[in-house]
């Protein structure tokens, strides 16, 4: 039977996907089989599993960490936000409901079995199990029910690991914080803590370590130092994409829409070095000289058509064409550069009909089966092959089909308008191609990096291991496990 262990944050983005990664990483270089599990997740950002279903992207890369195909067992409950009130629950892979936030309180109870069937799975396949928590254990008016933090590590007996982010501040009252409001059989499951992101000599922290330890009684195992690399692996947060923002020469703009997805597509833009990829936050206006306007994935399409619209991006939009500037739009993205998006079943809010922007001669019907696929493709204008997925509702038809942005077993993918100049995609992770990235950005006269950019997370997974392995007990951490 393999053995397991916890890692929790002592608050939200405190860094657990990436220590969980890391620490992958660094056993299966012990030899070890590994497998990293979440028990629910809360993003839009997922990725595609070689069984059919869908996990959230941070999961895909603890695989990847771990040298394992992504299934969707490593996280069995994901949950993908709509609205500001509601999300759509995907369970092992399917969706099974739309639920406001109470509602969804109420059908916790009932989702523990299904967490302990994928975690008993992965074991059976497995030496060692890591596990990540979802935000924060000290969130106890969230205790009752639940399967992402406490209630998982007490029903599975799996020991904790606290992290804690000194960057933020406040690192000492977020972990002994935490002990404080924890209920005792709880905070008993808490076998010791790491700080994480510290800045500068770790040793001027020699004494708030040393406080943490006696206030808590936890064990500290160690205090690892900012990560600069971090901004070379996937971030479950599309902020990561505009922090990361490099002075390239020519300019890529993407709009953060309110329900933005799978916006990892365009990690690989991020680090080109010739590319300046700019986010447009809410409120901002589309940068006047930028060479190309992307519209990302979407959640919520024609919710997302009404805040793109509230923030004058459809003027802006329609002032780049006109400027001869290029658009790319990508799954959601492509929907709304379509003349209409209808809903008739209302699946992704109240049915109705939504204007497109009208830059495609293209139309979208909202439809209830959800495409889950790996696709292999090529590039219609390059000839240039792309691995991709697509992950989508909805159908689109029109004459701009005529003119496929991909072809994909024979068949047209996507639509290019007849200037040339306005494409849109359902093919997600297109960019992570090398030779279609390369022939994409030479249409622009933007000379794309050497390297690939597959090797180029390999290698940042390989310097997080050593990262880990050289500031924390990882000994001890991995002996936690049971």
């Amino acid at each position: 039977m393999a053995r397991a262990l916890m890692i929790q944050g002592a608050g939200s983005n405190v860094g657990k996907s990436l220590i969980v990664a890391g620490l992958l990483r660094s056993a299966k270089r012990r030899g070890l089989r590994v497998q990293p599990f979440k028990p629910q997740n809360m993003s839009n950002n997922a990725a595609v599993t070689v069984d059919g279903g869908e996990i959230g992207r941070a999961q895909a890369l603890q695989a990847q960490a771990a040298g394992v195909e992504p299934h969707t067992d490593m996280n069995p409950v994901l949950l993908k936000p709509e609205t500001d009130i509601g999300a759509q629950v995907i369970v092992q892979g399917k969706r099974v409901a739309t639920l406001r936030a109470r509602d969804y309180a109420a059908m916790k109870p009932s989702l523990m079995m299904p967490v302990l069937e994928s975690f008993s799975r992965l074991k059976d396949r497995a030496d060692l199990v890591v596990v990540e928590g979802a935000g924060s254990p000290a969130e106890v008016n969230l205790r009752a029910n639940d399967i992402a933090n406490m209630g998982f590590a007490r029903k599975a007996d799996v020991p904790v690991v606290l992290l804690g982010d000194i960057d933020r501040g406040g690192v000492i009252a977020q972990i002994v914080g935490s002990k404080a409001v924890l209920d005792p059989d709880d905070a008993a499951m808490i076998g010791g803590f790491i700080i994480n992101k510290f800045r500068g000599d770790p040793s001027l922290f020699d004494d708030g370590y040393r406080l943490i330890e006696r206030q808590t009684g936890w064990r500290g195992f160690g205090v690892l130092p900012f990560f600069s690399r971090a901004a070379e692996l996937p971030d479950e947060d599309a902020l990561g994409l505009g922090e990361a923002r490099r002075a390239g020469k020519s300019k890529i703009a993407f709009l953060a829409l309110s329900r933005i997805a799978n916006f990892d597509d365009l990690d690989p833009l991020k680090l080109e070095g010739e590319v300046d990829l700019a986010m447009v936050r809410p409120g901002e206006a589309i940068p006047g000289d930028c060479m190309l306007v992307i519209i990302p994935g979407s959640k919520s399409t024609r919710g997302d058509l009404a805040f793109l619209r509230a923030q004058g991006w459809d003027i802006d939009l329609l002032a780049h064409h006109r400027r001869g500037g290029h658009v790319l739009g990508l799954c959601g993205g492509y929907q709304m550069l379509g003349k209409t998006v209808v809903d008739p079943e209302g699946i992704e809010g109240p049915s109705g009909e939504t204007p497109g922007l009208g830059l495609l001669d293209v139309s979208t019907v909202m439809t209830p089966q959800k495409m889950l696929t790996r696709v292999s493709a090529y590039h219609s204008a390059t000839a240039q092959p792309i691995d991709a997925y697509e992950i989508h509702i909805g159908r689109t038809e029109g004459p701009d089909r005529a003119r496929p942005f991909a072809m994909r077993d024979g068949a047209p993918e996507g639509a290019i308008s007849a200037d040339g100049r306005v494409h849109g995609s359902y093919l997600h992770g297109l960019f992570a191609s090398d030779a279609f990235r390369k022939a994409f950005l030479a249409r622009f006269g933007v000379p794309a990096a050497d390297q690939g950019y597959r090797i180029r997370v390999e290698s940042a997974l390989d310097a997080l291991a050593d990262h880990i392995d050289t500031h924390l007990d990882v000994e001890g951490i991995f002996a936690l496990a049971r």
